[in-house]
């Protein structure tokens, strides 16, 4: 089969959130439909419980949040689809934004009762600035909450996109009966059913067909002829080119965790979603049906299997065709390096693969080689852009609490900073470590997977930064001020880089008075390996 019949076959999205959306639930339901999983684990509301097909890591199901972006392959429809559930806790948010780089569209799961919620802008401001094309459904319809239009109106307002429904509900909570499907004009009865699809789907010509009111009564019937009326009138009418130029996202009703208007989401997705897109590089944009193959690493995680120690480097196909036992190039170290085991994922369940195509997520066994943003060519040296390394905002000073096991703790360190997890800075003399995170709740996660993982108990001692600025430079004489009265704030990053470390906002201001030759960055793309620019 050729290259750009594969490529259309493939769908490559994230599913994003705010936390307690129904993200994960979701995701779950959708690899039930598809027949991934013939039986679903109601997910826990408790905090407490949670077994989620995609929540792997121990920790996860300790505290009833995602916290690392899992990877789903399944079949459906035809279609090769490659799921990509992301953390939804803002602690984690990098991982997410991470994980963006690597997909075609996007899923954004709504809470009926608490509407549009803080990460919920977030998330959605990374999809407008890449003009994603975005699917929002509405979930938790089986509760009371907001209505329809309330919701559709607060979405507009604070996500800065227009909406159209392709579903409608009618009641919610106590008094739902079901979606009517304005995309296919066909209502779906509501049955409450946590662990197996149970499907009563009605079609009808048209709105004015009276099996309508005798399926969900007269006074109901006219209720959503008023309600879709408004909606045909209020808002435009769906295209699918203003859906792929993310200035229109179709908007559906559910309840995830009933696997309820789940089916309607799945069947429009495929249908609408686009194919594999083409990718900016060093060296322009990159076609995904170029014949020759490339891709790149958005994430790196260690202990996938803790019985095995292994380390996988996730790896997104951009074009051509990747094939088991291969060399290819790796183009920041400049080596030609082969793949015995390219696997996909079911969560933490692999298979190895002998080829993947554009939009496939694959995971490559790392033995140290990789980062998060190294590009594999045919040969070509040029290296894929738009993968976000952030300044982080907290910070502790690790202090080895086991001199025995120093070494575990350096490895710990290394590999779960490799992640992105984490940021480390090491200064000298001294090699005083710090970490540096997004959210405070990395710090727990850290711990605990150094720990659990590497067996080195460490502990973490907050210092006062206000945030972490890469340092550019062309002459040393740039930084004299720098190195001169603020060298106990300059720390390298892992590629050697300076790192400044200001007490608050109004000290890093004083620094760039001072020094005014230099810049000081708050982010920086992963494969920018080396900022410092020194004259020989």
């Amino acid at each position: 089969m050729s290259i750009l019949k594969e490529i259309e076959k493939r769908k490559t999205f994230a599913i994003i959130s705010h936390p307690d959306a129904g993200k994960t639930t979701l995701t779950e339901k959708l690899l039930l439909y598809s027949g991934a999983i013939q039986i679903a684990g109601a997910v826990k509301s408790n905090k407490i419980k949670k077994t989620a097909t995609s929540d792997f890591m121990e920790i996860e199901r300790q505290r009833g949040i995602s916290v690392s972006t899992s990877v789903l392959s399944f079949n459906y429809g035809g279609y090769t689809i490659n799921l990509l559930d992301t953390p939804g806790h803002k602690d984690f948010a990098e991982d997410t934004y991470r994980t963006l780089t690597a997909v075609d569209s996007v899923i954004l799961v709504v809470d009926c009762v608490k509407g549009v919620e803080e990460q919920t802008k977030k998330l959605m401001d990374v999809c407008r600035m890449r003009n994603y094309p975005v699917i929002i459904f509405i979930n938790k319809m089986d509760r009371e909450g907001k209505e329809p239009v309330e919701l559709l109106d607060e979405l507009e307002q604070n996500l800065n996109i227009r909406v159209r429904p392709l579903s409608w509900p009618v009641g919610m909570g106590s008094t739902f009966k079901g979606v009517y499907n304005i995309y296919s004009n066909s209502f779906n009865f509501f049955r409450s059913g946590k662990t197996q699809v149970e499907d009563e789907v009605t079609r009808f010509e048209n709105l004015n067909d009276t099996g309508i009111d005798k399926t969900i009564g007269e006074h109901e019937a006219a209720k959503l002829r008023e309600e879709i009326e408004l909606v045909d009138t209020v808002y435009d009418n769906f295209t699918n080119e203003q859906y792929l130029n993310g200035s229109l996202a179709p908007v559906f009703f559910g309840s995830a965790v009933n696997n309820f208007g789940v089916k309607e989401l799945l069947d429009t997705f495929v249908e609408i979603a686009p194919n594999p897109m083409p990718r900016e590089t060093t060296c322009g944009m990159i076609e995904p049906s170029t014949e020759k193959f490339s891709g790149f690493v958005f994430k790196i995680h260690a202990n996938l299997d803790p019985r095995h120690r292994d380390r996988i480097a996730f790896f997104r196909v951009c074009s051509g065709k990747f094939e088991r036992n291969k060399f290819y190039h790796h183009v920041r170290l400049g080596r030609e390096i082969k793949f015995p085991s390219p696997a996909n994922f079911m969560a933490q369940d692999k298979s190895v693969i002998e080829e993947a195509f554009p939009g496939d997520v694959i995971g490559l066994y790392d033995s140290g080689i990789f980062k998060i943003g190294d590009t594999l060519t045919e040969g070509d040296s040029f290296m894929y852009k738009g993968i976000p390394r952030f300044s982080p905002e907290h910070f502790c000073e690790v202090r080895n609490s086991d001199p025995f096991k120093a070494k575990q703790l350096e490895k710990g360190l290394l590999q779960l900073t490799d992640e992105g997890l984490a940021q480390l800075f090491v200064q000298n003399p001294g090699q005083r470590k710090v970490i540096g995170v997004v959210g405070t709740l990395q710090f727990d996660v850290i711990k605990y997977r150094l720990l659990n993982e590497f067996g080195a108990s460490c502990n973490f001692s907050p210092i006062n930064g206000y945030k972490a600025v890469w340092v550019k430079y062309d002459h040393k004489n740039d930084i004299e001020d720098l190195t001169s009265f603020r060298s106990h704030s300059l720390f390298q990053d892992k590629n050697e880089n300076l790192v400044f470390l200001p007490e608050s906002k109004f000290t890093l201001q004083m620094a760039k008075e001072k020094n005014p030759k230099a810049e000081f960055l708050d982010s920086m793309e992963h494969n920018d390996q080396t900022l410092e620019l020194e004259a020989s």
